[in-house]
């Protein structure tokens, strides 16, 4: 299915896309000059995104208790993250965390050097309900040029898809709305 949706975005037969693998073993689909694709899978479901003239990348994790959550953000997340999850009730604390995590991935998917690059390399902070990106490495750039949209790409999944530096927003496949949900 995503490869027949890719194929007619592009305007090329299915059979015609092939899979390969970036310096930094990020999966890459062989596009046209311009064109960015990025996938995650979790719990039999599967997200795609295309971008013209901008890197994407996008992440969706099912949803389930996490009880080892805090323990995992202080040994992965910066210290000002671990701390915003402590404050949380145990199942908002799983739920945050996943948020964080998809956030954190999406961006260094789109950025190309994936989780290998270091969670702990770029800080979230909620404001308002929503995730923003708020200091990162240098290598990664400006923090404000990021977008970051958190996506529910279906009931009991969360995930977020991420952009550098344009006024463009990704296709998904399907539908999406800033802050709200993407539909398959």
């Amino acid at each position: 299915m995503a490869r027949r949706w890719l194929a007619a975005r592009l305007g090329r037969e299915p059979e015609g896309l092939r899979l390969g693998r970036s310096a930094h073993g990020r999966p890459v689909l062989e596009l046209p000059a311009g064109w960015d694709c990025n996938w995650s899978h979790s719990g039999g479901l599967l997200a795609v995104v295309l971008g013209e003239r901008m890197r994407v990348g996008i992440d969706i994790e099912r949803e389930r208790p996490r009880p080892r959550a805090l323990e995992l953000a202080r040994r992965f997340f910066t210290p000002a993250e671990a701390d915003w999850l402590a404050a949380h009730g145990p199942g908002d604390a799983s739920r945050d965390f996943l948020r964080l995590w998809c956030a954190k991935e999406a961006v260094l998917k789109a950025h190309g050097r994936g989780l290998a690059f270091g969670l702990d390399r770029l800080e979230f902070r909620d404001r308002g309900g929503c995730l923003r990106l708020a200091a990162c490495d240098p290598a990664l750039g400006d923090p404000e040029a990021w977008r970051v949209l958190e996506v529910r790409p279906a009931p009991g999944f969360l995930g977020a898809l991420a952009w550098f530096n344009s006024d463009a927003m990704p296709t998904p496949a399907g539908e999406a709305r800033p802050g709200h949900t993407a539909r398959p």
